[in-house]
């Protein structure tokens, strides 16, 4: 293929990923995470590299995921739904937070550790748990109320591009700085 069919490829590609819905985008997302949670679970007890890297990736795609599902999409839902559905919203809030204190122990964890297998199977439960009452739940609510999801979709590509990059810039934190104990 020559370079100006790879380039009009680009372009396409491009192009549809700005038509994505909000909730098309953050569908994505779940499966890239997903994809990251099966692979650790293939993965040889003994690679601790490959572990330490999907571990490393999941965490910064997850926590550009939440900070921007809390910046942009739940203001939108608590708005946009009856206040019997906001209470989705606010049990998302909370997994968050309970996902983001998972993630944060993987600053001390280093693959190999006691724990660290655990403590990542734990978020991947939780997040997969997450990611259903989302996709079945407050998704479905939130394409019924009306609100512009492609206008959502796009603030929320803008938003994530704005987090990569810094992501990018600040280059990528190594798994396990330091070390937590896990008491029997």
């Amino acid at each position: 293929m020559n370079e100006d069919a790879n380039r009009e490829l680009a372009d396409k590609a491009a192009l549809e990923n700005t038509a994505l819905d909000a909730i098309e985008a953050l569908e994505s997302d779940h499966r890239v995470v997903k994809q990251l949670f099966d692979a650790f679970e293939k993965t040889a007890d003994s690679d601790l590299e490959a572990k330490g890297t999907l571990v490393q990736r999941a965490c910064e795609l997850l926590t550009v995921h939440t900070m921007i599902e809390e910046k942009i999409l739940y203001p939108t839902a608590h708005k946009a739904l009856d206040s019997r559905d906001e209470i989705d919203v606010d049990e998302a809030y909370v997994e968050h937070f309970l996902a983001k204190t998972l993630i944060e122990k993987f600053d001390s964890l280093k693959p190999g550790d006691h724990g660290f297998d655990a403590t990542f199977m734990v978020l991947s439960e939780m997040v997969r748990h997450h990611i259903e009452e989302e996709e079945s739940g407050l998704f479905p609510e939130l394409r019924e109320s009306g609100v512009d999801l492609v206008r959502l979709g796009e603030a929320i590509a803008a938003e994530k591009e704005v987090l990569m990059k810094k992501l990018e810039a600040a280059g990528s934190k190594l798994v396990g700085d330091r070390s937590l104990t896990f008491h029997r």
